[in-house]
């Protein structure tokens, strides 16, 4: 990690991360947690644990919230207070059982903004365009949960993080390589084509995700490629 100007205006400096440094934190934190919780780590990760998760680093998570108020589709809300630990708020009927993969997704983008945006919030002070402690609440709407553009920097990584604890990287390779071999397939998967879709199913099957969310957390990682040109040369 290191400090970059922040040109979204919230901050003079702001944190960088590149993407292997949050693999490599997020599946520490995920399979460190679940060993110390359960006995050991499992996949599809528990949607209890990313529950307990967040209330070990949070001052206090409401998952019944009413964030019908809130402009757009918001879905998780995270409120940032100078001198305790963040309140996070989850839209209540992510908590009907139709609706558990987004859920899951909400929960961990949430505390992607509790781990590594809170000491941020902690250390310096707001500028004044967004208005005085304490910080401003992180509204998290649908389509940004899952990725989010990088101009939006908190939101990109707080997107990344979800991905990561949901499909730590050395395990989401580890089944990707074991669906590949299940299906018969050989060589590097290709953006757009049957053979991926079906990859992308089995793996979200395998992560309790959505086939979105597998299909991002390929692209994340490198692991699809661009189809070549093919055709004659008369």
């Amino acid at each position: 990690m290191r400090m970059v100007p922040d040109r979204t205006g919230r901050f003079r400096e702001r944190p960088h991360y590149d993407a292997r440094d949050l693999d490599v934190e997020c599946e520490g934190i995920i399979t460190t947690f679940a060993k110390g919780t359960l006995g050991g780590f499992s996949l599809p990760v528990p949607t209890d644990l990313l529950t307990k998760l967040i209330e070990r680093d949070a001052d206090d998570l409401d998952a019944y919230a009413d964030l019908s108020d809130l402009e757009g589709e918001v879905e998780g809300v995270t409120d940032f207070i100078r001198g305790k630990r963040p309140k996070v708020r989850v839209a209540a009927y992510l908590s009907e059982r139709t609706n558990e993969n987004r859920l899951r997704t909400t929960l961990t983008h949430e505390f992607g903004h509790v781990k590594f945006h809170n000491w941020l919030f902690q250390m310096e002070q707001p500028l004044p365009l967004f208005g005085p402690v304490p910080g401003p609440p992180t509204q998290c709407k649908r389509d940004n949960i899952l990725q989010a553009r990088e101009v939006d920097w908190m939101e990109w990584q707080a997107g990344y993080v979800c991905g990561a604890l949901l499909m730590p990287a050395t395990h989401f390779r580890a089944q990707l390589t074991d669906v590949q071999r299940e299906l018969g397939l050989t060589g590097p998967l290709l953006k757009g084509t049957a053979e991926t879709d079906t990859v992308a199913r089995q793996l979200a099957r395998r992560f309790a995700v959505s086939v979105e969310a597998a299909n991002i957390r390929l692209l994340k990682l490198d692991l699809l490629k661009e189809p070549t040109a093919s055709g004659s040369l008369f």
